[in-house]
């Protein structure tokens, strides 16, 4: 029985676990966002409701946007004149299924009945077949990667909790705004009817979908319908690609083998703040974690003759995988890559400062604590770099930091071929008494920081990357 139930967890986890993982980490054959200055996408799912839908389509066509509406088949079917009228009005239309189930939950066959039926549906009002497809829920499984006549699959950059009546229009026009630029692909809802949704919801968004619409003419951003943008984003890359003048656009492009690694690296990172509990300090742009806990270790001597002691609380600094990969893979060199390093590092230590001063909880804590992979560098901002102590640690510290850096560096392998005897993990400490002084009050940290970035340009400082410490 327990055999049984593990093949049954393998194989639940290559069917719909893992796929679904890739699709969001990755982005792999499905479309999730734009490549466009001034244009971006609206996108609707779970309708058409005869209440919410006409009110949308009027907001729609006073503003000139267009929008993509992903149907579910059974409400479509339902209502036929909602589907003319989007379709009138040129907006694009693609399938939700024909019943909002995810795909988890049924088999390859059912979910391809799913398609067709709802796409018929479309076909038979519209006199059109569509080719874009978004599963509820945005949940794929394996079989969702298999072409089905071309059909194109379409996730979102943007999504908003907006089927929660009591997120309210305010709080959903301030995420909104947020995310209101150019190639960003909206998840929003005109039917409060699905599971988990609220009946009241779509007309807390149809409030706040105004306001963004007026604020998009102001910055000039237009709505368009997600095959558009996904057009506008191909010429642009196709461009980047022809013309060696233009930057390229978006992350280099990975091997499955890399892809891979990657993948499962950071589903050990979500693992790993779940089981030890990381705080972050800036949730909106996460790029340093922490948590609170002793140091275990032997003295060290820190800036200003502090001296950090076993037993005395630190505050361990985790960077934030996802991140790193994103600076790594757009980085076109290791000096790129050290600069972005150090301008985030630089935003980064005011708000531990901030955090620190802020919870009284923290006000033991005596040390920022992490361990790193440099050759200079986070001396400039006020840490004291030392040997970890030899044995099993510092071995697979140095291990873990050489994946790290091959993984994320653009130049990673070859770096490691030259510099092998300079890739040695160090113990970086800093007092909180110092990061308070130094981060919080005046922005002295700007000079600091400029010292630094001057030093990496001429002379490559080595990324950091800290990890869990024993």
């Amino acid at each position: 029985m327990e055999t049984l139930l593990l093949w049954l967890f393998y194989i639940s986890s290559l069917y719909a676990f893992i796929p679904g993982l890739i699709t969001r980490i990755f982005g792999f054959r499905v479309f999730r966002r734009g490549v466009s200055d001034d244009t971006f996408a609206l996108t609707f799912d779970d309708g058409p409701d005869p209440v919410y839908t006409p009110k949308l389509l009027d907001l729609l066509k006073r503003y000139d946007a267009k929008a993509t509406f992903f149907v579910v088949g059974s409400n479509a079917e339902k209502h036929p004149d909602l589907i003319k009228r989007m379709h009138e009005e040129g907006h694009l239309i693609g399938s939700h299924n024909y019943v909002h189930k995810t795909n988890w939950l049924m088999g390859p066959a059912a979910v391809k009945k799913q398609i067709q039926k709802t796409s018929n549906i479309i076909q038979e009002v519209t006199g059109l077949k569509t080719n874009y497809y978004r599963p509820p829920w945005g949940i794929v499984n394996l079989f969702d990667f298999a072409k089905r006549d071309n059909t194109q699959i379409v996730l979102w950059s943007a999504m908003f909790s907006d089927w929660r009546e009591r997120i309210g229009s305010d709080r959903l026009t301030e995420r909104m705004m947020k995310k209101l630029r150019g190639g960003e692909v909206f998840l929003l809802h005109d039917c409060g009817s699905t599971l988990g949704a609220n009946s009241g919801a779509p007309g807390e968004m149809l409030i706040a979908l105004d306001r963004i619409l007026q604020e998009a003419e102001k910055r000039n951003l237009r709505s368009i319908r997600v095959d558009e943008l996904i057009r506008t984003s191909e010429s642009v890359k196709n461009l980047a690609s022809s013309d060696g003048k233009v930057t390229p656009v978006g992350p280099k492009r990975l091997s499955w083998a890399k892809r891979c690694v990657v993948f499962l690296w950071l589903l050990w990172e979500k693992i790993f703040h779940l089981l030890f509990q990381l705080q972050t300090a800036n949730k909106e742009d996460p790029f340093l974690h922490f948590r609170i806990r002793p140091y275990h270790g032997d003295p060290v001597e820190m800036i200003g003759g502090n001296m950090l002691r076993g037993g005395d609380k630190v505050m361990e600094l985790h960077f934030d995988n996802k991140k790193l990969f994103e600076i790594g893979t757009r980085s076109k060199s290791p000096v790129q890559l050290a600069i972005k390093m150090v301008r985030s590092m630089e935003k980064e230590l005011p708000k531990l400062a901030k955090i620190v001063v802020d919870h009284h909880e923290l006000h033991e804590v005596k040390a920022l604590y992490g361990v790193s992979m440099i050759n200079r560098g986070p001396e400039q901002f006020g840490f004291t770099v030392t040997d970890l102590p030899k044995g099993w640690f510092a071995k697979s510290s140095q291990w873990y930091l050489k994946f790290l850096l091959r993984v994320i560096h653009p130049d990673g392998g070859s770096r490691l071929k030259q510099s092998a005897e300079h890739m040695i993990p160090k113990l970086i400490v800093m007092p909180v008494d110092y990061l308070v002084t130094q981060y919080l009050t005046d922005g002295s940290h700007r000079k600091m920081a400029g010292k630094q970035e001057n030093e990496v340009v001429e002379e490559e400082a080595v990324l950091s990357a800290t990890i869990p410490c024993p």
